[in-house]
């Protein structure tokens, strides 16, 4: 099998998942801003959701990866469904304790799955529009860590959260966008 094969048989299944990611924080990041003033349940269940929602993606894609010369992301696919999991759970737990706490529960998930993102994209950059995801590994790890650091001072807020989804989510459109010239067939 060639990459020009693996591109062509990869590349439309992450772009319609890149696009549904995009849509999904775009709402996600629009809803917690509504509710984000106080973790009531709503913004609760609006924390949990995103990192189960990656958890769906990461399936999605690790099937859509399976491709023989595509899968070394699968790995890492993996371990982001394990992370995002035990995020999930984390912040059921961290909602009950405070903004600070899910601060700091999302901040180190946000650390360590970008961290698995950026390493992701640069084992697909062959794919094409892998640059965005590049930048978002890397942008996650940064925000991650500033969560972590907002959580310990006065500022603590959620609604910081729903700029990095909708960032996040862009970075997705991006990507989607540039993988379009990936997908065409070769005429």
């Amino acid at each position: 099998m060639t990459t020009v094969t693996t591109i062509r048989e990869v590349a439309p299944a992450l772009r319609r998942l890149y696009f549904v990611r995009f849509g999904f924080a775009l709402v996600w990041a629009v809803l917690l801003y509504l509710t984000a003033s106080s973790l009531g349940l709503p913004a609760a269940l609006l924390l949990v959701l995103y990192p189960a929602f990656d958890v769906a993606a990461a399936v999605v894609d690790a099937r859509s990866s399976r491709v023989p010369a595509a899968a070394g992301p699968t790995t890492a696919l993996l371990l982001n469904i394990v992370i995002s999991t035990v995020a999930a759970l984390g912040l059921v737990v961290a909602s009950m304790s405070g903004i600070p706490a899910v601060l700091r529960v999302w901040g180190v998930w946000a650390v360590v799955a970008g961290l698995v993102q950026l390493v992701v994209a640069v084992r697909r950059r062959r794919l094409g529009g892998q640059w965005a995801m590049i930048a978002s590994g890397s942008l996650s790890v940064l925000a991650g860590t500033s969560f972590v650091v907002m959580a310990s001072g006065d500022g603590a807020a959620l609604v910081a959260l729903a700029g990095y989804a909708l960032l996040g989510g862009v970075f997705f459109l991006v990507s989607a966008l540039r993988l379009g010239r990936s997908a065409r067939p070769v005429v």
